[in-house]
């Protein structure tokens, strides 16, 4: 498995690749040489928790996006043998109401991850991608599909904030936002990377959290596969109509 680890500072970048775990492909494209990697069953939360980290910084800020991927670089959808179940995770919703994520998406196609307002990047660009893939779908299709973001900087992300910041994306993406413990014990438990926002001594912060998109499917409540950084739109369309149907993108 590759590793890309990519690093800018300001408006310059650079990246490079190294070698990590191994992989086996699920199946190869029709439209592309990219395959969908399947992770060994052992291995699996380990390399989860390494897929991707990403260190972002506001808009104003002098330290700036690390992202680091353990995938080939062509790879989409990461299929995972052992399965992950959803969290216990109850958090404030983007209305200001207490959500259950584990209740109130259960049976539905979701798709979860874990970010913050604020990103100059990865972030807002993950969920654009994800809403322009959604509106790809039938209409009744997409009344199914849930989209769910949790904060990684809940004292900045107020429930008035992720409304407006998910609704240029798509107003029905459901923001949650409360206790940085409970997010980041939930995030631990699908693998995922989340430290505590750091303020630095020019005011800016750095808020650093792993950029996978979970996609649980409706007839378990079970994410048999995942998105790194990196994936096109095209991507995630070939994922939510194979997770309408239960299915994983082939």
């Amino acid at each position: 498995m590759l590793s890309s680890r990519s690093v800018s500072r300001g408006t310059r970048s650079t990246s490079r690749e190294v070698r990590s775990l191994a992989i086996r492909p699920l199946s190869r494209r029709a439209r592309s040489t990219a395959r969908a990697p399947r992770l060994a069953a052992g291995a699996a939360l380990v390399a989860a928790a390494a897929l991707t980290l990403t260190a972002c910084g506001g808009s104003n800020d002098a330290g700036q996006p690390v992202a680091q991927v353990s995938a080939s670089a062509t790879s989409a959808a990461v299929s995972l043998d052992q399965p992950f179940a959803k969290p216990n995770l109850t958090l404030t919703d983007s209305d200001g109401t207490s959500y259950d994520f584990a209740k109130q998406t259960a049976g539905k196609p979701t798709l979860l991850y874990f970010g913050y307002t604020h990103c100059p990047d990865v972030c807002p660009t993950t969920m654009s991608d994800i809403a322009e893939a959604k509106r790809s779908l039938p209409k009744a299709e997409q009344a199914q599909v849930q989209v769910v973001f949790v904060s990684t900087d809940p004292t900045r992300d107020t429930p008035q904030r992720l409304k407006a910041w998910l609704g240029a994306q798509d107003p029905s993406f459901i923001g949650l936002t409360g206790d940085f413990t409970t997010v980041q014990a939930a995030a631990r438990r699908l693998g995922v990377a989340v430290e505590k926002p750091v303020r630095q001594k020019d005011g800016s912060y750095a808020v650093t959290h792993g950029a996978e998109v979970f996609a649980f499917s409706p007839k378990d409540d079970k994410a048999h596969f995942l998105y790194t950084s990196g994936v096109s739109v095209s991507d995630y369309e070939q994922g939510l109509k194979a997770l309408v149907k239960g299915g994983v993108p082939s």
